[in-house]
Protein backbone atom coordinates (compact mmCIF):
# COMPACT_ATOMS: atom_id res chain seq x y z
CA UNK A 1 0.00 0.00 0.00
CA UNK A 2 1.51 3.30 -1.05
CA UNK A 3 0.78 6.80 0.35
CA UNK A 4 -2.66 7.83 1.52
CA UNK A 5 -3.14 5.41 4.45
CA UNK A 6 -5.47 7.79 6.33
CA UNK A 7 -7.58 8.21 3.19
CA UNK A 8 -8.23 4.47 2.75
CA UNK A 9 -10.77 4.14 5.54
CA UNK A 10 -11.94 1.23 7.72
CA UNK A 11 -13.11 -1.05 4.90
CA UNK A 12 -9.59 -1.11 3.48
CA UNK A 13 -7.78 -1.13 6.83
CA UNK A 14 -9.58 -4.28 7.99
CA UNK A 15 -7.71 -6.21 5.29
CA UNK A 16 -4.48 -5.60 7.20
CA UNK A 17 -5.72 -6.57 10.68
CA UNK A 18 -4.31 -9.84 12.12
CA UNK A 19 -1.47 -9.79 9.62
CA UNK A 20 2.23 -9.26 10.15
CA UNK A 21 3.15 -5.99 8.46
CA UNK A 22 6.00 -3.58 7.92
CA UNK A 23 5.12 0.08 8.22
CA UNK A 24 7.27 2.83 6.77
CA UNK A 25 6.75 6.10 8.60
CA UNK A 26 8.67 9.32 8.51
CA UNK A 27 12.01 9.50 6.76
CA UNK A 28 13.86 6.42 7.99
CA UNK A 29 11.43 4.70 10.33
CA UNK A 30 10.35 1.12 9.67
CA UNK A 31 8.15 -0.75 12.13
CA UNK A 32 7.30 -4.42 12.02
CA UNK A 33 4.67 -6.34 13.95
CA UNK A 34 1.21 -7.90 13.98
CA UNK A 35 -1.47 -5.33 13.22
CA UNK A 36 -3.96 -5.55 16.10
CA UNK A 37 -6.22 -2.67 15.12
CA UNK A 38 -6.44 0.69 13.38
CA UNK A 39 -7.95 3.71 15.11
CA UNK A 40 -10.84 4.84 12.87
CA UNK A 41 -10.40 8.53 13.75
CA UNK A 42 -6.64 9.03 13.49
CA UNK A 43 -5.78 6.04 11.23
CA UNK A 44 -3.09 5.12 13.78
CA UNK A 45 -1.89 1.52 13.71
CA UNK A 46 -1.42 -0.63 16.81
CA UNK A 47 1.37 -3.14 16.23
CA UNK A 48 2.08 -6.06 18.57
CA UNK A 49 5.38 -7.90 18.72
CA UNK A 50 5.35 -11.16 20.68
CA UNK A 51 8.40 -11.91 22.78
CA UNK A 52 9.97 -15.34 23.28
CA UNK A 53 9.28 -15.19 27.03
CA UNK A 54 5.53 -15.02 26.37
CA UNK A 55 5.18 -11.27 26.75
CA UNK A 56 4.33 -8.73 24.09
CA UNK A 57 5.33 -5.20 23.20
CA UNK A 58 2.94 -2.71 21.69
CA UNK A 59 3.86 0.10 19.32
CA UNK A 60 1.50 2.77 17.98
CA UNK A 61 2.31 4.34 14.63
CA UNK A 62 0.46 7.59 14.10
CA UNK A 63 -1.72 7.49 11.00
CA UNK A 64 -0.55 10.80 9.55
CA UNK A 65 3.06 9.53 9.51
CA UNK A 66 2.34 6.28 7.62
CA UNK A 67 3.89 6.25 4.17
CA UNK A 68 3.60 2.57 3.28
CA UNK A 69 2.16 -0.63 4.75
CA UNK A 70 3.16 -4.04 3.43
CA UNK A 71 1.71 -7.39 4.47
CA UNK A 72 4.35 -9.98 5.32
CA UNK A 73 2.16 -12.90 6.35
CA UNK A 74 -1.28 -13.92 7.59
CA UNK A 75 -1.75 -14.94 11.21
CA UNK A 76 -2.21 -18.64 11.86
CA UNK A 77 -4.98 -19.63 14.26
CA UNK A 78 -2.67 -19.63 17.29
CA UNK A 79 -1.34 -16.14 16.55
CA UNK A 80 -4.83 -14.76 15.83
CA UNK A 81 -6.07 -16.17 19.13
CA UNK A 82 -3.08 -14.71 20.93
CA UNK A 83 -3.79 -11.30 19.39
CA UNK A 84 -7.44 -11.52 20.50
CA UNK A 85 -6.65 -12.50 24.07
CA UNK A 86 -3.34 -10.78 24.85
CA UNK A 87 -4.92 -7.68 26.32
CA UNK A 88 -7.82 -9.26 28.19
CA UNK A 89 -7.48 -9.43 31.97
CA UNK A 90 -6.84 -12.91 33.34
CA UNK A 91 -10.09 -14.49 34.46
CA UNK A 92 -10.52 -16.55 37.54
CA UNK A 93 -13.83 -18.21 38.06
CA UNK A 94 -14.63 -19.78 41.42
CA UNK A 95 -17.84 -21.45 40.28
CA UNK A 96 -18.18 -25.20 40.00
CA UNK A 97 -18.64 -26.75 36.53
CA UNK A 98 -22.33 -27.52 37.16
CA UNK A 99 -23.11 -23.90 38.04
CA UNK A 100 -21.23 -22.70 34.94
CA UNK A 101 -23.18 -25.17 32.76
CA UNK A 102 -26.44 -23.91 34.26
CA UNK A 103 -25.51 -20.27 33.66
CA UNK A 104 -24.40 -20.98 30.09
CA UNK A 105 -27.71 -22.73 29.40
CA UNK A 106 -29.69 -19.92 31.00
CA UNK A 107 -27.93 -17.23 28.92
CA UNK A 108 -28.30 -19.29 25.75
CA UNK A 109 -32.05 -19.81 26.31
CA UNK A 110 -32.51 -16.10 27.12
CA UNK A 111 -30.75 -15.03 23.91
CA UNK A 112 -32.74 -17.54 21.84
CA UNK A 113 -35.96 -16.30 23.47
CA UNK A 114 -34.97 -12.81 22.30
CA UNK A 115 -34.36 -14.17 18.78
CA UNK A 116 -30.59 -13.80 18.91
CA UNK A 117 -28.64 -16.49 16.99
CA UNK A 118 -26.41 -18.24 19.51
CA UNK A 119 -24.47 -21.50 19.53
CA UNK A 120 -22.16 -23.32 21.90
CA UNK A 121 -18.47 -23.57 21.06
CA UNK A 122 -16.94 -25.64 23.84
CA UNK A 123 -17.31 -23.66 27.07
CA UNK A 124 -18.13 -20.45 25.20
CA UNK A 125 -21.25 -19.07 23.57
CA UNK A 126 -20.91 -17.56 20.09
CA UNK A 127 -23.48 -14.94 19.09
CA UNK A 128 -24.11 -14.30 15.39
CA UNK A 129 -20.52 -15.32 14.65
CA UNK A 130 -19.21 -11.97 15.93
CA UNK A 131 -19.45 -12.05 19.72
CA UNK A 132 -18.09 -14.46 22.33
CA UNK A 133 -19.40 -14.97 25.85
CA UNK A 134 -17.01 -16.71 28.26
CA UNK A 135 -17.60 -18.11 31.74
CA UNK A 136 -19.15 -17.04 34.05
CA UNK A 137 -21.44 -15.66 31.30
CA UNK A 138 -22.17 -12.19 32.62
CA UNK A 139 -22.30 -8.91 30.66
CA UNK A 140 -18.61 -8.23 31.38
CA UNK A 141 -17.70 -11.64 29.89
CA UNK A 142 -18.75 -10.61 26.37
CA UNK A 143 -16.16 -9.66 23.76
CA UNK A 144 -16.62 -8.45 20.21
CA UNK A 145 -15.05 -5.99 17.79
CA UNK A 146 -18.57 -4.82 16.87
CA UNK A 147 -19.40 -2.27 19.56
CA UNK A 148 -23.10 -2.03 18.66
CA UNK A 149 -23.70 -5.78 18.97
CA UNK A 150 -21.55 -5.93 22.12
CA UNK A 151 -23.62 -3.20 23.79
CA UNK A 152 -26.95 -4.79 22.85
CA UNK A 153 -26.02 -8.29 24.01
CA UNK A 154 -24.59 -6.95 27.28
CA UNK A 155 -27.87 -5.12 27.94
CA UNK A 156 -29.85 -8.29 27.17
CA UNK A 157 -27.73 -10.28 29.63
CA UNK A 158 -28.12 -7.54 32.27
CA UNK A 159 -31.89 -7.88 31.89
CA UNK A 160 -31.61 -11.65 32.46
CA UNK A 161 -29.66 -11.43 35.72
CA UNK A 162 -32.50 -10.00 37.93
CA UNK A 163 -35.02 -12.55 36.59
CA UNK A 164 -32.61 -15.49 36.72
CA UNK A 165 -33.90 -17.96 39.38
Amino acid sequence: MQCGWPMLGPLQWIRYVNKQVTVKAGKDEVHRGWLLTVDPVSASLVLVDFKENGGASVHVVMGHAVEEVQILQEADEETADRLRTSFLPPRTCGLDPEELRRRRGSVQRWLEKNRVPVEEEGDELRVAGVLTIRAPYGPEDCSSSNQIILDRIQKLIQNLIPTDP
